[in-house]
């Protein structure tokens, strides 16, 4: 109710009749349905949440009942998937209802559009108007967490925590990459993730050329940095961060990169307070681990994190947004190690009144010896 209080006084400032919501984040947002049938394409699903009043679900039938179990009560269903009208003339009868002359929906960045464009310009051709963009109303209410909000992610955390203490169990010389991934996502859910919709990582020979491939098959051999990014889920909210261990022997050349990293985060966290910019915090990393040469091709060196896994802001250059108690960010920094490969560290923090607290146990400065 609170969240729907505080989109509605931004509705009103900006003369908004009605937010339409079509995504599985902001569904959940105003109404706390938590579902994993979204991961099906074949049903739209619409939330109106109106200039006063509750939000209307305008959802299939077959989400009837867990909708009822939320705050929400008015519930509007049709029989999806439906070739002919699936769910716009249904929402366009409600739109007119309310009297929604001016509708929005969020339209910048990270956000789509989860209905054919076919039945967008039906939808706009029944209600006789344009369909506009929100104007950021959804990423200025989503970036703020609420405590409780806070509170989730840190037990997602600690799960994660708990996970990654329990990586020597599961890791060694010998071992199959794939089935290092497989035993960490059962450690995950061990601890008390509810699912392990993301995990990513890498190994080889004094770092990593790429942290975003499936795992494959090759086994960990000595020399060996093993790198495991995981997203786990606690109550709808994501955790996301990473840990490096090294296999068997290290170099010094390693431990010295690796230690640079931690140097990086340090130093974003000691600037991460209201009032700073996400582009303080890029340039605050990048100073030590490109000598402030603006970053390299992963593009960012941190970004928001909540419901998804990421969300606003990004932590490059370009971004001045201003940071503000309830913020929740990782801090992902990388560092060149040579011959193509490279090392990444990421944690996550919370932005407070007075700085930043981790909401990930900060990793020490010496990599984990497995």
């Amino acid at each position: 109710m609170a969240r729907n209080a505080r989109a509605q006084a931004m509705m009103t400032d900006r003369g908004i009749d009605a937010l339409l919501l079509t995504t599985e984040p902001e569904v959940r947002y105003f109404t706390g349905y938590l579902t994993r049938f979204w991961e099906s394409p074949a049903r739209p699903w619409f939330l109106v949440v109106p200039a006063s009043g509750d939000p209307v679900a305008v959802i299939p039938t077959i989400g009837a009942a867990l909708m009822a179990r939320s705050w929400i009560t008015d519930i509007r269903t049709w029989r999806s998937p439906d070739y002919d009208d699936d769910g716009v003339g249904l929402l366009a009868d409600t739109l007119r209802e309310l009297g929604c002359a001016k509708v929005a929906t969020p339209m910048g960045l990270e956000t789509h559009l989860r209905m054919p464009l076919d039945d967008f310009d039906m939808l706009q051709g029944a209600i006789g108007s344009k369909i506009i963009s929100d104007g950021g109303i959804i990423p200025a209410l989503r970036m703020i967490k609420s405590e409780a909000e806070v509170a989730t992610i840190q037990i997602a955390c600690d799960v994660a925590n708990r996970a990654f203490a329990r990586v020597p169990e599961i890791a060694g010389v010998g071992v199959p990459l794939s089935t290092v991934f497989r035993k960490f996502q059962m450690l995950c859910l061990d601890e008390g993730a509810d699912f392990v919709p993301y995990l990513a990582g890498g190994a080889g020979i004094g770092g990593y050329d790429d942290v975003i491939s499936p795992a494959s098959n090759a086994p960990l051999q000595d020399g060996d940095i093993l790198m495991l990014d995981t997203g786990l889920v606690v109550d709808g909210y994501f955790c996301d961060f990473d840990r490096n261990f090294t296999v068997g022997s290290v170099t010094d050349t390693s431990q010295a990169a690796h230690a640079k990293l931690i140097d990086a985060v340090d130093a974003a966290m000691a600037i991460a307070k209201p009032g700073a910019t996400a582009a303080q915090l890029f340039h605050a990393m990048d100073d030590i681990v490109t000598g402030g040469a603006g970053g390299s091709d992963t593009g960012r060196l941190g970004h928001g994190l909540g419901m998804q896994l990421t969300e606003w802001p990004s932590l490059i250059p370009a971004d001045q947004t201003v940071l503000a108690e309830g913020m929740v960010l990782t801090l992902e920094p990388g560092i060149d190690v040579g011959a193509g490969k490279m090392l990444v560290h990421e944690e996550n923090i919370v932005v407070t009144d007075t700085g930043a607290r981790f909401l990930s146990a900060p990793y020490t400065r010496d990599m984990v010896v497995l």
